[in-house]
């Protein structure tokens, strides 16, 4: 399931990277689709992600044990600091999520139980057990807390962080752990019963 979410977050990083680039570029008609398309792939941010799951699917065991002491040795110190950066900028524009508080909040809700309840549903007819589905479910729910408001940020340095680590850090992260968990595993019993 951890390949699973890396594999989940390459495709939606780069489906929310040319979204922005279509969008932003919308308006003044200055760039055809092949071009956003391109510019999508050729990100930063998506060559460093699907390159090092190249890297690490060719290097596999090999390059785990080599890269080790520079990546995962070092990784819960540096993932420490990036996390206090992105809370230190989110919280100086904190005040302009009560401009959306509400819509966003319900959205940092719903959409993620949607995306839970359907990713449960679709692992319990693949039949792939009550744990799987619900691990399945909880990472369709999930945001992504590290790789996507990095490349966010590197991306559109003009998105506000405080609407987006707030609604995902604050607001849907605490959702699945205290309520989220039990419904997709409740869900889950029911999909199995109903199904089988």
């Amino acid at each position: 399931m951890v390949g699973v979410m890396a594999l989940m977050e390459f495709p939606a990083i780069l489906a929310g990277i040319g979204l922005a680039i279509y969008y932003s570029t919308k308006a003044s008609g200055s760039k055809s689709l092949s071009t956003v398309i391109h510019e999508s792939i050729t990100n930063e941010s998506v060559i460093l992600l699907g390159g090092s799951l190249l890297i690490g699917f060719i290097s596999a065991d090999k390059g785990y044990e080599l890269t080790k002491p520079f990546f995962i040795d070092p990784f819960q110190g540096v993932l420490t600091f990036f996390l206090l950066d992105m809370g230190i900028v989110a919280g100086r524009k904190l005040h302009e999520f009560g401009r959306v508080g509400y819509s966003l909040t319900l959205f940092a809700i719903l959409f993620p139980l949607f995306n839970g309840l359907i990713a449960t549903f679709g692992a319990t007819l693949l039949d792939l057990g009550t744990g799987n589905a619900v691990l399945f479910g909880v990472l369709a729910a999930s945001s992504s807390y590290i790789a996507a408001p990095a490349a966010v940020r590197i991306v559109l340095p003009e998105a506000n962080p405080s609407l987006y680590l707030t609604s995902s850090l604050a607001i849907t992260f605490p959702f699945n752990v205290i309520v989220g968990i039990p419904i997709y595993y409740s869900m889950a019993v029911f999909f199995n019963e109903l199904i089988h």
